[in-house]
């Protein structure tokens, strides 16, 4: 009630697993810091280019992919349209966007190392933290339900910035419920 923008999905059925399920934004810099913080990575250059990765200062991409006006590099359909398309710039755009791709290239390469890990590592690690999003209550009282929902509401605070919104008015009443 506190927190309406947080997606809980709440189902109610009479075969069905008792659950507490919320859909959160993980995105790759959560996996990266969940592998590292837990020691996830088997391998020293993998856990070095996550580093390398999250280190990425991405305020100079976005200002290096605009050097050449009238020209973005991350044009949508530019790969289906001339896949060829980096070798094929005039000497003016390619040293233009020298610094653009140079920062690109890195990015992709750490992208590339730190997710070929074996048995696939990073998968397995984003299934991992895609799961503490559901809690099962079968057997649970209503104090493990009101911790589930704590511990999403956590989460949904640390990774998607939710806040709590208190209603500047009341939009419906239901008798019997306690005052927020």
């Amino acid at each position: 009630m506190l927190n309406p923008a947080m997606p809980i999905l709440l189902r109610t059925n009479e075969n069905c697993m008792p659950a507490v399920t919320t859909e959160l934004d993980f995105g790759t810099d959560d996996v990266l810091r969940y592998m590292l913080a837990n020691g996830l990575f088997m391998d020293e250059a993998r856990a070095d280019a996550a580093k390398d990765y999250l280190n990425t200062d991405w305020t100079e991409i976005r200002r290096q992919r605009w050097a050449s006006p009238g020209f973005d590099p991350e044009r949508p359909f530019l790969i289906e349209e001339n896949p060829d398309w980096r070798h094929t710039l005039s000497e003016e755009r390619s040293s233009q966007l020298g610094k653009y791709f140079e920062l690109k290239d890195a990015v992709d390469e750490s992208i590339r190392i730190m997710k070929s890990g074996p048995d696939d590592e990073y998968k397995m690690a984003e299934s991992s933290l895609l799961m503490v999003q559901r809690v099962d209550l079968w057997c649970a009282g209503p104090t493990e339900v009101e911790a589930a929902v704590k511990h999403l509401s956590r989460l949904g605070q640390k990774f998607n910035e939710l806040e709590t919104d208190y209603p500047d008015f009341i939009e419906e009443f239901v008798p019997g419920v306690e005052e927020l």
